[in-house]
Formats: structure tokens, C-alpha cells, sequence
């Protein structure tokens, strides 16, 4: 056998994105932003330990508009990440493999991470 006669196995672009596909890579990208946001916790933290001026520049940072976005961004990735953890730990049970329960969890998801973000910074708000 010719190694071009060889069938190759299809690609991207063969492909139509699903809903699933998209929250496997979301999923992923996600769990990337929350290590990020790990680092910013730490600078927090490490601040706090140092000092009232390194504490004053971290929480100027964190409070300015780009901080804030920053804040709320990795807020949703927590809990988008969370969420889609709780998901997978029903499919690690054997439940929810037929195909609309998959689309329903997977827009629940979706979903739930932005309802859920929305309360957070609202009560966050309203108790700070």
C-alpha cells in the first residue's frame, strides 16, 4: 500500500462545532483563566502579607475598571469551570448520555455560569 493511498482521518474543517465540542474547549480554556486568576489571588495575598502600600497597589488595580473586568471574567470562568465539572461528575455516574439531556445540560451550563456570575457581583455589591 502506497502511503497516499492510504484513508486519512478527518480533520477540523470536516467537522460542524457542536455545542459540546464548544464547551470541551471552553472547559479547557477556563480551567487555563482560573490558573491565571490563582496568580492574581496569590499577588493579592502576597501584598496583604507585605504591606499596606503593596496592598494599596494591588486593590487600585483589582478596583479599576480593567481589575474589575479582569475580576468578573475570572469569576465566570470559576464558575463555568464548576459547573461544567458538575457535569461531567453525572456522566462519571452513568447518567445523562442521551442526546437532549447532553444539549439541556450543556446550555445549563452556559446558562447557569452567567445567572450565577450576575448574583455573585450583585450580592458582592451590595454587602462591599
Amino acid at each position: 500500500m502506497n502511503v497516499q493511498d492510504r484513508p486519512l482521518s478527518p480533520h477540523l474543517q470536516v467537522y460542524r462545532p457542536m455545542l459540546t465540542m464548544m464547551m470541551s474547549i471552553v472547559h479547557r480554556i477556563t480551567g487555563s483563566a482560573l490558573y491565571v486568576g490563582t496568580l492574581l489571588l496569590a499577588w493579592w495575598l502576597v501584598a496583604a502579607a507585605t504591606g499596606a502600600d503593596a496592598f494599596s497597589a494591588v486593590q487600585w488595580f483589582l478596583g479599576s475598571w480593567l481589575g474589575l473586568v479582569i475580576l468578573f471574567g475570572f469569576t465566570w470562568a470559576l464558575l463555568h469551570h464548576m459547573l461544567g465539572g458538575l457535569r461531567h461528575l453525572l456522566w462519571d455516574t452513568g447518567r445523562g448520555f442521551e442526546k437532549p439531556t447532553i444539549e439541556a445540560l450543556a446550555r445549563a451550563t452556559i446558562a447557569g455560569s452567567l445567572a450565577l456570575t450576575v448574583i455573585v457581583w450583585i450580592v458582592g455589591f451590595a454587602l462591599g
